[in-house]
Protein backbone atom coordinates (compact mmCIF):
# COMPACT_ATOMS: atom_id res chain seq x y z
CA UNK A 1 0.00 0.00 0.00
CA UNK A 2 1.35 3.43 -0.94
CA UNK A 3 1.18 6.65 1.03
CA UNK A 4 -1.80 8.65 -0.22
CA UNK A 5 -4.50 10.86 1.32
CA UNK A 6 -6.01 9.66 4.61
CA UNK A 7 -3.53 6.80 5.06
CA UNK A 8 -2.12 6.17 8.52
CA UNK A 9 1.67 6.46 8.20
CA UNK A 10 4.45 5.47 10.58
CA UNK A 11 8.07 6.49 9.88
CA UNK A 12 11.42 6.45 11.61
CA UNK A 13 14.01 9.11 10.81
CA UNK A 14 16.95 11.20 11.88
CA UNK A 15 16.52 14.95 11.48
CA UNK A 16 19.75 16.92 11.19
CA UNK A 17 20.27 20.64 10.71
CA UNK A 18 23.32 22.52 9.51
CA UNK A 19 25.60 21.92 6.57
CA UNK A 20 28.46 19.54 5.84
CA UNK A 21 30.48 18.47 8.88
CA UNK A 22 28.54 20.98 11.00
CA UNK A 23 25.29 18.97 10.96
CA UNK A 24 23.62 18.42 14.30
CA UNK A 25 21.05 15.75 15.18
CA UNK A 26 17.92 17.64 16.27
CA UNK A 27 15.33 14.90 16.45
CA UNK A 28 15.05 11.18 16.07
CA UNK A 29 11.99 9.02 15.54
CA UNK A 30 13.02 5.41 16.17
CA UNK A 31 11.27 2.19 15.11
CA UNK A 32 10.32 1.78 18.80
CA UNK A 33 8.93 5.32 18.98
CA UNK A 34 8.08 6.32 15.40
CA UNK A 35 6.35 9.40 14.03
CA UNK A 36 2.73 8.48 13.35
CA UNK A 37 0.36 10.67 11.37
CA UNK A 38 -2.46 10.62 8.86
CA UNK A 39 -1.26 11.73 5.47
CA UNK A 40 -2.97 14.75 3.93
CA UNK A 41 -4.69 16.17 7.03
CA UNK A 42 -2.29 19.08 7.34
CA UNK A 43 -0.57 17.96 10.54
CA UNK A 44 2.85 17.75 8.83
CA UNK A 45 4.85 20.21 6.75
CA UNK A 46 3.44 20.07 3.20
CA UNK A 47 6.93 19.65 1.71
CA UNK A 48 7.60 16.74 4.10
CA UNK A 49 4.42 15.01 2.93
CA UNK A 50 5.27 15.74 -0.73
CA UNK A 51 8.55 13.84 -0.33
CA UNK A 52 6.78 10.83 1.22
CA UNK A 53 3.85 10.73 -1.22
CA UNK A 54 3.69 7.37 -3.00
CA UNK A 55 6.23 5.57 -0.79
CA UNK A 56 5.35 2.21 0.76
CA UNK A 57 6.29 0.31 3.93
CA UNK A 58 9.96 -0.64 3.75
CA UNK A 59 10.94 2.27 1.49
CA UNK A 60 13.74 4.52 2.69
CA UNK A 61 13.96 8.26 2.15
CA UNK A 62 16.61 10.95 2.28
CA UNK A 63 15.80 14.57 1.48
CA UNK A 64 16.41 18.13 2.63
CA UNK A 65 13.91 20.93 3.13
CA UNK A 66 15.10 24.51 2.73
CA UNK A 67 13.74 27.06 5.25
CA UNK A 68 11.09 28.29 2.78
CA UNK A 69 9.68 24.73 2.66
CA UNK A 70 10.02 24.18 6.39
CA UNK A 71 9.70 26.80 9.15
CA UNK A 72 10.72 29.92 7.23
CA UNK A 73 13.61 32.27 7.67
CA UNK A 74 14.63 33.57 11.08
CA UNK A 75 13.01 37.00 11.51
CA UNK A 76 14.64 39.39 13.99
CA UNK A 77 11.34 41.28 14.37
CA UNK A 78 9.88 38.16 16.00
CA UNK A 79 12.13 38.75 19.03
CA UNK A 80 10.17 41.02 21.38
CA UNK A 81 10.44 42.54 24.81
CA UNK A 82 7.15 42.05 26.65
CA UNK A 83 6.23 43.75 29.93
CA UNK A 84 6.79 41.43 32.85
CA UNK A 85 3.23 42.01 34.11
CA UNK A 86 1.93 40.04 31.09
CA UNK A 87 3.19 36.94 32.90
CA UNK A 88 1.57 37.63 36.25
CA UNK A 89 -0.94 35.28 37.82
CA UNK A 90 -3.05 36.95 40.50
CA UNK A 91 -0.61 39.90 40.47
CA UNK A 92 2.50 37.73 40.97
CA UNK A 93 5.11 37.08 38.26
CA UNK A 94 5.23 33.36 37.43
CA UNK A 95 9.03 32.92 37.56
CA UNK A 96 8.74 29.15 37.84
CA UNK A 97 7.02 28.89 34.46
CA UNK A 98 8.58 31.93 32.76
CA UNK A 99 12.32 31.26 32.89
CA UNK A 100 15.15 31.25 30.37
CA UNK A 101 14.73 28.62 27.62
CA UNK A 102 11.15 27.76 28.61
CA UNK A 103 8.47 27.70 25.92
CA UNK A 104 5.50 29.84 26.83
CA UNK A 105 2.18 29.50 24.98
CA UNK A 106 0.63 32.85 24.18
CA UNK A 107 -1.70 34.50 21.67
CA UNK A 108 -0.83 37.11 19.08
CA UNK A 109 -2.85 40.28 18.50
CA UNK A 110 -5.15 38.34 16.12
CA UNK A 111 -5.94 35.74 18.80
CA UNK A 112 -3.82 33.06 17.15
CA UNK A 113 -1.80 30.73 19.42
CA UNK A 114 1.97 31.37 19.32
CA UNK A 115 4.69 29.71 21.32
CA UNK A 116 7.53 31.93 22.48
CA UNK A 117 10.92 30.92 23.82
CA UNK A 118 12.09 32.94 26.82
CA UNK A 119 15.53 34.30 25.97
CA UNK A 120 15.99 36.42 29.08
CA UNK A 121 14.04 37.62 32.11
CA UNK A 122 15.00 41.22 32.92
CA UNK A 123 13.87 43.57 35.69
CA UNK A 124 10.80 44.92 33.88
CA UNK A 125 10.56 42.89 30.66
CA UNK A 126 10.84 39.37 29.30
CA UNK A 127 12.76 38.92 26.03
CA UNK A 128 10.80 36.42 23.91
CA UNK A 129 11.60 34.76 20.58
CA UNK A 130 8.48 33.92 18.57
CA UNK A 131 10.39 32.32 15.68
CA UNK A 132 9.99 28.58 15.35
CA UNK A 133 13.01 26.87 16.96
CA UNK A 134 13.99 25.56 13.51
CA UNK A 135 13.41 28.83 11.63
CA UNK A 136 16.24 29.55 9.21
CA UNK A 137 17.43 25.94 9.25
CA UNK A 138 17.67 23.49 6.36
CA UNK A 139 16.16 20.21 7.59
CA UNK A 140 17.88 17.00 6.51
CA UNK A 141 15.74 13.85 6.88
CA UNK A 142 17.08 10.30 6.58
CA UNK A 143 14.51 7.63 7.34
CA UNK A 144 12.33 4.66 6.57
CA UNK A 145 8.59 4.10 6.10
CA UNK A 146 7.56 1.53 8.71
CA UNK A 147 3.84 1.18 8.08
CA UNK A 148 1.12 2.41 5.72
CA UNK A 149 -2.50 1.43 6.24
CA UNK A 150 -6.02 2.75 6.01
CA UNK A 151 -6.73 5.24 8.80
CA UNK A 152 -9.76 4.51 10.93
CA UNK A 153 -12.61 7.00 11.21
CA UNK A 154 -11.73 7.36 14.90
CA UNK A 155 -8.09 8.24 14.11
CA UNK A 156 -9.18 10.84 11.56
CA UNK A 157 -11.73 12.32 13.99
CA UNK A 158 -9.12 12.55 16.78
CA UNK A 159 -6.86 14.61 14.55
CA UNK A 160 -9.58 16.90 13.24
CA UNK A 161 -11.46 17.64 16.47
CA UNK A 162 -10.75 21.07 18.01
CA UNK A 163 -9.03 19.63 21.11
CA UNK A 164 -6.53 17.88 18.86
CA UNK A 165 -5.69 21.31 17.45
CA UNK A 166 -3.28 21.95 20.31
CA UNK A 167 -3.20 18.52 21.94
CA UNK A 168 -2.61 19.97 25.38
CA UNK A 169 -5.21 17.86 27.14
CA UNK A 170 -5.46 20.48 29.89
CA UNK A 171 -8.39 22.52 28.77
CA UNK A 172 -11.24 23.09 26.38
CA UNK A 173 -9.40 24.17 23.23
CA UNK A 174 -10.97 25.61 20.16
CA UNK A 175 -9.72 27.42 17.07
CA UNK A 176 -8.76 30.33 19.31
CA UNK A 177 -6.55 28.16 21.51
CA UNK A 178 -6.78 27.54 25.23
CA UNK A 179 -8.60 29.27 27.99
CA UNK A 180 -11.57 27.05 28.68
CA UNK A 181 -13.02 26.04 32.03
CA UNK A 182 -10.41 23.39 32.83
CA UNK A 183 -7.66 26.00 32.49
CA UNK A 184 -9.61 28.52 34.54
CA UNK A 185 -9.30 30.85 31.59
CA UNK A 186 -5.53 30.98 31.97
CA UNK A 187 -2.58 29.50 30.13
CA UNK A 188 -0.88 26.42 31.54
CA UNK A 189 2.29 24.64 30.57
CA UNK A 190 1.62 22.34 27.67
CA UNK A 191 -1.38 24.31 26.41
CA UNK A 192 -1.25 25.89 22.99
Amino acid sequence: MSITANKFVSVSYDLNVGEGDERELMEQATPESPLKFIFGLGSMLPAFEDRLNGLAAGDTFRFSLLPDDAYGEYIEENVLELPKNVFEVDGIFDGEFVREDSIVPMMDSDGQPRNGIVLEVKDDVVLMDFNHPLAGETLHFDGKVLDVREATAKEIAELTEPAAHCGCGHCDCDDNGCGGEDCGGSRKEGCC
